[in-house]
C-alpha cells in the first residue's frame, strides 16, 4: 500500500476548498437517510461536496473517480447529570424564547449531546488521515488539505441553508400606531393582579386594550380553548388597534397585538401607555406564557397525543418495514401525511422502490437534484425498516431508553426543497394544503414519467360533463380527467340542527359555558349533493342561439384503480375570508359508486350544434361582418384580434381576490362567456396546469392562438440567452411563450420539460413536425384505467386547526387489516381511528 502522503499528494489537485455559494452536502447522503449520526457516519466528497453513507461511498468513487472524502462520525454522549440540576454549579439550559433556528433565544442543536470525529479517507483502500497525521506532511499538502477540512466543517450544510432560508423565525417590527398612540382620558385603572374579562368572565389568555384599557378575552383556538375573541371584537367596534396581554408583562417588555397589522409588534413606548392604566411595568411579573411560548410549546407537543383525537387512549408504537416515522421539519406534516399514503399504493412501490438499485445506478452526478432519485429513496426509507427503530431518550444515558413511540425516522429534508423548489408556498415552512400538494406531487409525477411507468395512473380518471339545455332539451357532453373527486358539504342537512342553533344562541349571548357542537353531516347527503343536477342560469345555447338555463350532470366515465375524496371543509365566507367547516360526516368503509357511471349519448337524444358562440363585443365596436378595415372578402372570420371583449370585472376582480393571476381570471371569464362566478372558477380549476394558465388572453384569429405569446412580442435577448444554454430557438421560443416571456420561469419550465423538449424534431423550416405539414397525429389522450367502481377505504388523512394555512396533519393508514396512525415520527397502532373527521380520503378498488 501506498505512503498516505504520497497518496494526498497524488489527489491533492482534486481537493477544494468550499467557497461562497457552494452547496455542501454534510448532514444527509444524497442516496440514504445516512447522517453523520448514523452507524458508519458520511462521507463528503472534498471535490463536489455530495455527502454518501459507507454504503453509497464507494458506488461514487467508482463513477467519478473521486477518492477523497471527508469522513464525519457523531456518537451521542452518555449524560452525567440532569440538564436542571444545578448541583454542577452551572445553570439550567434556557428553554428557546424564538421560533428561530441557530440564533439567539431559537432552537439550537444539541452539539454538545455528541461527540465528533472528523478525519480524511482515501479510496478505494480507505486510508484515514488524522489532523494529527496531517503535522507531519508537506506544508503544500497541510495546508490544502487542511483548509478543505475546516471549510467544509465550517459551511452551512445545504440543510441548515434551507430551514435558516425557510424558517427565519420570528423578528417583531415596531408598530405603526406605537409612536402617536391615542389613549383616553376616562379614568379606568387596571390593578396588578385578577383580570377577567369584562364580557364573559374568563380570566385567561386576557388581553387589555392599550387606547381605552378595555380587558377582555384573546382569540379562539382551534381545539376551542382561548378565548371568545371578545378583545378581537373590541377593535373591530372600535377601531383600537393594540392590545398588550396581561400576565406577559415584566420589566423587559409584554406581548403587544396589533390587530390593524395582524401581527404580534413591538411598542418601544410600553412603559409610558402601561402607566396611563396605573401598570408599573418594573413591578409586574409574568403569570402566563408568551404567545411565542405558546407557539413554540405547539411546535414541540406536535407528536403528542393530546392535539389528536386518539389522547384518551395509550397507543401502542409500532416498527418495522413501512411503519416508519417521518421527522416534521417545521410544519411540514401535511408533506409527511400525504407521502406516507402514496407509498402505501402498489404503483409507487413498484415505480420507485422495487427499482431503487437501477435508479440509483442510472442517477446524474447530482443526485440531490435528480426527481427520480429522491423519490426513490424517499420511498425505500419508508418502506425498508432500516430507520423504523426507538429513537433514544435525550435525557437518558445510552441503552438505558425504553422504546419510546417517537422513531429514529427520516428526515426528507432533500425531497421537500427538491419538490418545493421554485413553488411560492411548498418553498417553505409554512403550514400548505395537504390537497394542494398532492396534486402538486401528481404533476411532478407526470413530467417525470412520460416516457416510463406513470404511478399517478393508480389516480387518474375520466369524468363526464352533460349539459342538457332547458329550451331545446339538446345535450352537450364533454370529458376530462381528474385525480380528485371534491365532495360537498351540504351544511342544511346537517342531522343535529337543533343542537347546531342552541349553541349558537348561546354563544351570542355571551354564554362562555356553551358547548362546542360539530355539524353531523350524512354521507348520503354529500354523495347527493354530487350526483344532482346543477343549475345553469346564463348558459348560451347553440341550439337556440342564445342565453337560456340549463342543467350541468357530472358521472364518472371511468373508474380509477385507487380513487382520492377530498371533502370540502374549506371555503370562503362572505368576505372572502378562508374559514373550516367544523363538521364530522359518517364516512363509510366501502363505497359502491355503480350507480355514477356516465352513460354517454342516450338512443334519440339530439345533441347542442357545435356552434361557437358570438364573441363578446364592446358596444361602440361597428360589427362589419366582421370585415372592415381588419378584414377581407376571402376571410370572412367572426373574429378580429383588434377587438376587446367585454369581460364582467365583478367576475375577475372575485377571481383575483383569491389569488389567481389576472390574465388567467381574464380568460376564465372570456371562455365561460360571462355566465358568471361558478363556471369561471370550474374553467380555472380545469386549466391551473396548463403551461398558459398565466399568458395573456389572445383572442381566437389572431395569429397566436388563445392563451399564447406572438413570436413578434418574444424578447431576442432573453431568445439568445436561452440559445447560449444550448437549446434551439425553437425550444427557446416554446419555453417563452409558456412563460409569459419571463426569462427566469422560462429557463425553469425548460428544464422542468426536458423530456418534451428532447421529442421535438425541428425541421430545416424551423418548426416542428408537429406543426409542419405532414407532420405526425396529435398525441393520444392521458391513459386511464378503468373498472368496478367498488371500494373499499385503506387510508385517510385528517387536519386539525382553522385552516389550511396553520394546525396539523395526521394520517391513518389501514396495514394487515389493522389501522395504524403516522404522526410525523410517531407510527403507533390505532385504537379510534377518527374516520369521520378526515379530510382526504383514500379508496382502493375491490373485486366484485
Amino acid at each position: 500500500m501506498a505512503d498516505v502522503g504520497e497518496v494526498l499528494m497524488s489527489v491533492l489537485s482534486t481537493i477544494r476548498v468550499p467557497k461562497p455559494g457552494d452547496r455542501v452536502h454534510k448532514d444527509e447522503c444524497a442516496l440514504s437517510f445516512s447522517s453523520p449520526e448514523s452507524e458508519g457516519g458520511i462521507y463528503v466528497c472534498m471535490n463536489t461536496f455530495l455527502g454518501f453513507g459507507s454504503q453509497y461511498v464507494g458506488r461514487h468513487h467508482a463513477r467519478t473517480g473521486q477518492r477523497a472524502y471527508l469522513h464525519i462520525t457523531r456518537t451521542r454522549k452518555a449524560k452525567k447529570e440532569d440538564e436542571n440540576n444545578s448541583g454542577s454549579g452551572h445553570p439550567p439550559k434556557k428553554k428557546p424564547t424564538r421560533l428561530a433556528i441557530g440564533i439567539e433565544g431559537g432552537f439550537d442543536v444539541e452539539q454538545e449531546l455528541y461527540e465528533e470525529d472528523v478525519k480524511v479517507v482515501i479510496l478505494p483502500d480507505r486510508q484515514e488521515v488524522t489532523s494529527e497525521d496531517l503535522g507531519t506532511m508537506p506544508d503544500v499538502v497541510r495546508e490544502r488539505v487542511s483548509l478543505s477540512m475546516s471549510g467544509i466543517m465550517a459551511a452551512d450544510s445545504v440543510s441548515h441553508t434551507l430551514q435558516v432560508q425557510q424558517w427565519d423565525g420570528e423578528v417583531r417590527q415596531e408598530s405603526k400606531h406605537a409612536a402617536d398612540l391615542k389613549q383616553l382620558d376616562n379614568g379606568v385603572k387596571i390593578p396588578p393582579s385578577g383580570w377577567r374579562c369584562e364580557v364573559c368572565d374568563l380570566q385567561e389568555n386576557i388581553w387589555m386594550n392599550l387606547t381605552d384599557g378595555k380587558v377582555l378575552c384573546g382569540r379562539r383556538y382551534f381545539d376551542g380553548s382561548g378565548g371568545n375573541n371578545h378583545a378581537l371584537l373590541h377593535f373591530q367596534e372600535t377601531g383600537y388597534p393594540l392590545a398588550v396581554k396581561l400576565g406577559t408583562i415584566t420589566p423587559d417588555g409584554a406581548d403587544v397585538y396589533s390587530y390593524d397589522e395582524d401581527d404580534m409588534v413591538l411598542d418601544s413606548k410600553l412603559p409610558e401607555h402601561l402607566a396611563h392604566f396605573g401598570i408599573n411595568m418594573m413591578t409586574m411579573e409574568k403569570t402566563e406564557r408568551t404567545m411565542t411560548e405558546l407557539e413554540i410549546a405547539v411546535n414541540q407537543r406536535v407528536g403528542e397525543w393530546e392535539v389528536i383525537q386518539e389522547s384518551g387512549t395509550t397507543l401502542k408504537p409500532l416498527f418495522g418495514p413501512g411503519l416508519t416515522g417521518m421527522k416534521n421539519l417545521g410544519n411540514s406534516c401535511y408533506l409527511n401525511s400525504v407521502m406516507q399514503v402514496l407509498f402505501t399504493v402498489p404503483d409507487f412501490q413498484s415505480t420507485y422502490v422495487s427499482n431503487i438499485d437501477k435508479i440509483i445506478d442510472e442517477a446524474p452526478s447530482d443526485p440531490t437534484q435528480d426527481f427520480k432519485t429522491q423519490v426513490a429513496k424517499l420511498g425505500y426509507g419508508l418502506l425498508s425498516g432500516e430507520y423504523s427503530k426507538p429513537a433514544p431518550d435525550p435525557g437518558d444515558e445510552i441503552g438505558a431508553s425504553e422504546p419510546r413511540g417517537d422513531q429514529v425516522g427520516i428526515a426528507p429534508r432533500m425531497f421537500k426543497a427538491l419538490v418545493g423548489r421554485g413553488h411560492p408556498e411548498f418553498s417553505t415552512n409554512r403550514q400548505q394544503d395537504a390537497q394542494e400538494f398532492l396534486l402538486h406531487f401528481i404533476n411532478m409525477v407526470e413530467r417525470n414519467c412520460r416516457s416510463g411507468p406513470n404511478p399517478s395512473e393508480a389516480f387518474r380518471f375520466l369524468v363526464e360533463e352533460k349539459i342538457v339545455c332547458q329550451q331545446s332539451q339538446k345535450a352537450k357532453y364533454t370529458q376530462r380527467v381528474d385525480y380528485i373527486v371534491q365532495l360537498p358539504v351540504p351544511m342544511d342537512q346537517a342531522a343535529n340542527t337543533e343542537e347546531l342553533k342552541e349553541a349558537e344562541r348561546r354563544r351570542e349571548e355571551g354564554d362562555s359555558s356553551a358547548p362546542t357542537v360539530r355539524a353531523q353531516i350524512p354521507f348520503s347527503a354529500c354523495m347527493a349533493a354530487l350526483s344532482e343536477p346543477e343549475m345553469l342560469t346564463d348558459f348560451w345555447s347553440s341550439a337556440v342561439q342564445a342565453k337560456t338555463s340549463a342543467t350541468k350532470t357530472t358521472r364518472f366515465a371511468s373508474f380509477p384503480d385507487h380513487l382520492v375524496i377530498q371533502i370540502k371543509k374549506f371555503t370562503f365566507g362572505l368576505d372572502w375570508v378562508p374559514k373550516k367547516l367544523d363538521v364530522s360526516i359518517d364516512v363509510p368503509d366501502t363505497l359502491d359508486l355503480s350507480g355514477l357511471c356516465a352513460t354517454g349519448q342516450q338512443p334519440g337524444e339530439e345533441l347542442l350544434p357545435e356552434v361557437a358562440p358570438p364573441p363578446l363585443m364592446t358596444p361602440d365596436v361597428e360589427v362589419k361582418g366582421i370585415l372592415g378595415s381588419h378584414g377581407n372578402e376571402d376571410d370572412d372570420s367572426l373574429y378580429s384580434p383588434l377587438l376587446s371583449p367585454v369581460l364582467d370585472d365583478s367576475t375577475v376582480s372575485q377571481l383575483c381576490e383569491m389569488g389567481f393571476p389576472l390574465e388567467a381570471c381574464r380568460k376564465a371569464v372570456y371562455y365561460t362567456g360571462n355566465t358568471g362566478i361558478d363556471a369561471a372558477m370550474n374553467w380555472i380549476m380545469s386549466h391551473m396546469d396548463d403551461p398558459d394558465f398565466s399568458a395573456p388572453l389572445v383572442l381566437p384569429g389572431s395569429s397566436s392562438g388563445p392563451g399564447t405569446t406572438p413570436t413578434e412580442s418574444l424578447s431576442e435577448e432573453h431568445l439568445a440567452t436561452i440559445v447560449s444554454m444550448g437549446f434551439s430557438r425553437d425550444q427557446a421560443t416554446k419555453a417563452l411563450r409558456a412563460t409569459s416571456n419571463v426569462l427566469e420561469r422560462a429557463v425553469d419550465w425548460i428544464f422542468s420539460h426536458l423530456d418534451d423538449l428532447d421529442s421535438m424534431e425541428v425541421s430545416e423550416a424551423g418548426r416542428s413536425a408537429a406543426e409542419s405539414e405532414g407532420g405526425r397525429d396529435p398525441p393520444p389522450g392521458p391513459r386511464v384505467r378503468d373498472g368496478p367502481g367498488k371500494y373499499e377505504l385503506f387510508a385517510f388523512i385528517s387536519h386539525m386547526g382553522t385552516s389550511t394555512m396553520c394546525g396539523h396533519y395526521v394520517c391513518h393508514i389501514k396495514k394487515d387489516q389493522q389501522w395504524v396512525i403516522f404522526n410525523d415520527q410517531k407510527v403507533c397502532a390505532s385504537e379510534k381511528p377518527p374516520k369521520d373527521l378526515g379530510y382526504l380520503y383514500f379508496y382502493r378498488r375491490v373485486a366484485d
